[in-house]
């Protein structure tokens, strides 16, 4: 893999982490279609290590709160172990699955089919949407915190979506787009820090001898600096939009994806 070709994917995976279109179909997608080497899920993580340092710049804030707050008592103490329980799913799906998130689970087809069914989800969680949402993420209940983990634990499979996934949860159990939208973003945090440890600590020598340390590097920068410019634009957009532009995006993006495999 080339510096340019980690630069296109960082970028890619930073923005598409957080806009709901799904990172890991997008980087699975583009690999294919430009044969790109040296990717794969060890890789895909490793391009989270900037998209971590994105949400940490923009939400150090409301993280060190919940931090505090878990520590000496407060209003947000509550949202850090909803967080906590949030994230088992994933973490113990993730664990369970790995081997067919590197393998079987890593196929063109089948991230076309779950880009076109959560678009099919958003479009239905809009529709259903409740007449007063929750607008505080403070007032995340536990019922819909336990709702919101589980669909995280969905985007193991590329195409889904984690951002996608979880937002749409949120609005399903009666958050605002932007509570969920904020929600989802903090709950990415301690999945996030354990897929990067592990890799880190179990798989970064594969990484870095499969791709080179400046190709892993520039990856990793590129996806934070998108990253955090998919952050500031998702939550000033879903304050006055819906999540319709970005299901018709999944939709049309699947239909070309299948015509592109089956021509190919």
């Amino acid at each position: 893999m080339s510096i340019i070709e980690a630069l296109l994917l960082g970028l890619l995976q930073g923005a598409t982490e957080f806009i709901p279109v799904s990172s890991s179909g997008h980087l699975l997608l583009v690999q294919e279609i430009f044969g790109i080497d040296g990717g794969g899920l060890r890789y895909d993580v490793a391009l989270h290590i900037g998209t971590l340092v994105a949400i940490l710049l923009y939400f150090w804030r409301d993280l060190l709160q919940i931090v505090k707050d878990i520590i000496f008592g407060g209003s947000y103490r509550r949202v850090g172990w909803l967080l906590v329980i949030a994230t088992v799913p994933a973490a113990f799906f993730g664990a369970l699955l790995q081997d067919a998130a590197e393998s079987s689970f890593r196929s063109g087809y089948l991230a076309a089919f779950n880009l076109a069914f959560v678009g099919l989800l958003m479009l239905l969680a809009e529709h259903l949407a409740s007449d007063k949402p929750q607008a505080d993420v403070a007032q995340t209940s536990l019922k819909q915190a336990v709702v919101i983990g589980v669909s995280q634990a969905l985007a193991l499979v590329p195409g889904v979506s984690r951002s996608g996934s979880t937002i749409t949860a949120g609005l399903f159990m009666g958050l605002d787009r932007v509570a969920a939208t904020r929600f989802s973003f903090l709950l990415a945090v301690p999945i996030m820090i354990g897929a990067i440890l592990k890799v880190v600590v179990f798989d970064s020598g594969s990484v870095l001898a499969s791709s080179g340390s400046g190709v892993v590097l520039a990856g990793i920068a590129a996806s934070m600096v998108s990253g955090l410019l998919a952050i500031r634009f998702l939550l000033r957009f879903l304050a006055h939009h819906s999540l319709a532009t970005f299901a018709y995006y999944r939709i049309g993006l699947a239909l070309l994806t299948v015509i592109f495999l089956t021509i190919r």
